[in-house]
């Protein structure tokens, strides 16, 4: 049979981007009715974007106190001809040195990065993709633990064809990652033919807010040892750690173990959230394998950071005073804010799962669902959009196995708009337990009635005139 004539390809056609999920919608309602406290106070206030932007001031101010930093500036167009020159896609020495630099301080020194490992991606999005592009083929899968990032269905397989396996976790143990699950998944895609090329898993976690321990991620590397399949490590969220605890990245674990195959260990880095410069598509891939530095270089051809980006962010990243105070700055603020958001929460009853890192919570609405499943989530999740006119994202679009959950974004306003949105979250919750308070106070004065009536036909006799009429069906059914 012939195959029917399709003008465009199957990536054109399929919707294998993901775009068909709550967290994309969510941003739809946003883009289609935004907040503005003057021009439009009573629009959708924008809660499902994870970015960092507490801390966009100290850049600010480093460049303008560092104008030849820039080729467009008379301070520094001098370099204007050798910056707008093509760059092989190596980038520039002075860029590479100093990513290099800023991963190792970021994960509090106890590791250096070889600048001659660093891979550039667009993005955190082309990073993952480039990463898959070179472990695995069509069909292949990934096991990424449970609830992940919507978007992975997006970065990872649209146009690789790779397939997400998830690893089911919950919250019985806060949803950590269980050797068991491991199997679990593991065994699972065995059974139904589906190859799996490797791991995936965020640390710190986005929708949780967590970080991984140490024995954990000894449990990650043991696990992939054994099975002879590759990690990557998305460690994009490195530089918003709030808590005392250290940031432990995988890499320390790899350089602790004498006897791992590190041709199997690849970590994604980004400024996108530690440096809050998502605009500048700055990701980065870092393998401890020779083939895939190689592969990946040649592949970062398509999704270069652009050089005068590079220059730019080599002069600042260089730095190493603004680069000190910029990150305990930060977390600082992110902290401060976490703090703000979380107990506005608790004021109504509403608890997020404990967390140290990341600019979201995730929030426990487990009790205001009518139904504990995901079509009660969406129920709730539509009010809040089309009612409360917040975007948030719910547990569903993260593929977690409990319904009731969200993913709330705090760090991408500012504090009047934060305390707009707490002050919806507020009056929701007080209208519904309004709405509990007259529902239970309706079904007393019904169960009330009933009693009283009961009681009275009881006080005056089955049979009395009084309580029973001649054409009631009770005395019809003595006749």
């Amino acid at each position: 049979m012939e195959r029917k004539h399709q003008l465009l390809s199957q990536i054109a056609t399929s919707d294998r981007h993901g775009e068909n999920s709550p967290y994309f919608d969510g941003w739809k309602a946003y883009d289609n009715n935004p907040f503005h406290p003057t021009n439009n106070p009573d629009g959708v206030i924008q809660m499902g974007l994870a970015e960092n932007q507490l801390s966009a001031d100290l850049i600010v101010d480093w460049i303008k106190k560092h104008p030849e930093a820039s080729i467009c500036t008379p301070e520094g167009v001098h370099m204007f001809k050798d910056i707008a020159s093509f760059q092989d896609y190596h980038g520039l020495p002075e860029f590479r040195q100093a990513i290099a630099k800023f991963m190792g301080r970021v994960r509090g020194g106890r590791v250096t990065f070889d600048p001659d490992r660093i891979v550039m991606g667009g993005g955190a999005t082309g990073a993952n993709e480039l990463i898959m592009f070179c472990l695995a083929d069509p069909g292949d899968a990934f096991l990424v633990p449970s609830p992940y990032y919507p978007a992975f269905y997006r970065d990872l397989g649209w146009r690789t064809g790779v397939q997400i396996v998830p690893v089911d976790c919950d919250s019985s143990n806060n949803f950590q990652i269980t050797k068991g699950a491991l199997e679990a998944a593991y065994d699972k895609a065995r059974q139904d033919g589906i190859n799996v090329k490797g791991l995936i898993v965020t640390n710190p976690s986005n929708p949780l807010g967590t970080t991984l321990d140490r024995e954990t991620l000894k449990c990650l590397l043991s696990f992939i040892t054994e099975k002879n399949i590759h990690i990557v490590c998305d460690e994009i969220y490195a530089a918003t750690i709030f808590s005392s605890s250290n940031f432990i990245s995988f890499s320390e674990v790899v350089e602790e173990t004498m006897d791992c195959n590190r041709d199997l260990v690849h970590i994604v880095s980004s400024l996108s959230k530690d440096m809050g410069l998502p605009g500048f598509r700055v990701g980065i891939v870092y393998s401890y394998n020779d083939a895939v530095v190689n592969c990946g270089r040649k592949m970062s051809s398509f999704g270069l950071v652009s050089a005068q980006t590079q220059y730019l962010l080599a002069s600042m990243l260089s730095d190493e005073e603004f680069v000190e105070n910029f990150l305990a700055v930060s977390s600082k603020r992110i902290e401060k804010r976490h703090s703000i958001f979380t107990k506005g929460l608790e004021q109504i009853g509403i608890s997020c799962l404990e967390s140290n890192a990341g600019v979201f919570v995730w929030m426990n609405l487990r009790h205001l669902l009518r139904e504990q499943t995901n079509d009660g989530e969406m129920a709730l999740w539509r009010v809040i959009i089309n009612d409360v006119k917040l975007n948030v994202s719910p547990s569903s679009s993260f593929h977690c196995v409990e319904p009731g959950w969200f993913r709330v974004c705090f760090a991408n306003m500012d504090d009047e708009t934060l305390e707009v949105a707490l002050k919806r979250i507020h009056a929701f919750v007080g209208e519904q337990k309004e709405r509990e308070t007259l529902s239970a106070k309706t079904k007393c004065w019904k169960k009330n009635l009933r009693l009283s009536f009961s009681s009275r036909i009881f006080e005056e006799g089955i049979g009395s005139p009084i309580a029973m009429s001649p054409h009631s069906p009770l005395v019809r059914a003595r006749n």
